[in-house]
């Protein structure tokens, strides 16, 4: 009878039937739970959103006027959306390599044309008497032409503005990021504050 169990028990050891169907369900399983995880990581890719910036186009091109760009366009890429230089254009006047900042505004001379400053900051430097540029009411451009000034500390100047308002003096300027004392003291005797 000893025998008997031991040879049963054997045959239950060796031969099991109840794993053999509960392991291909098992791996089932387990496939079905990791094939939402291999398509989750794609989903989440997807909401990938393009910024674009706005620049207004005028003067000597062949379609002034504003124009969408993507995020990190060159003034070369705003030129061809507005159909290129006209053949009175002065292109020598442009930075075609320069960095595109959200709204900004470009005027393309005529060959020969001398660039005036708008009539607001032609107005200031006319009244002070000394050419100076007012932060107040510079363009992108012109704050450009400031020596240590790039685009993005132009930009700074400008998202400056908009948020706490008008520089009160041009020490001011140095709450800009960006623009610290040093930068102050290559600019302190080109502008102004008005």
């Amino acid at each position: 009878m000893p025998t008997a169990v031991i040879v049963l028990l054997l045959i239950y050891f060796l031969f099991p039937q109840s794993k053999s169907e509960t392991a291909p369900a098992t791996s089932l399983e387990l496939i079905n739970a990791e094939s939402p995880q291999q398509t989750e990581p794609p989903e989440n890719e997807v909401p990938v959103i393009e910024t674009t910036l706005m620049i207004d186009m005028k003067g000597q091109v062949v379609n002034p006027g504003v124009y969408e760009l993507p995020a990190g366009s060159r003034m070369q890429d705003a030129v061809q959306a507005a159909g290129g230089f006209t053949t009175k254009a002065d292109s020598r006047a442009i930075n075609l390599a320069l960095v595109i900042v959200d709204e900004t505004s470009v005027y393309v001379p005529v060959v020969g044309e001398e660039i005036s400053l708008p009539a607001a900051s032609s107005q200031t430097a006319s009244a002070s008497g000394s050419g100076l540029i007012d932060i107040n009411l510079a363009s992108e451009t012109e704050l450009m032409e400031l020596p240590g000034i790039g685009p993005s500390k132009a930009a700074a100047i400008l998202a400056y503005r908009e948020e706490v308002g008008r520089f009160k003096t041009p020490e001011e300027l140095t709450e800009v990021t960006g623009i610290g004392d040093k930068t102050f003291e290559q600019l302190k005797d080109l502008i102004t504050a008005k």
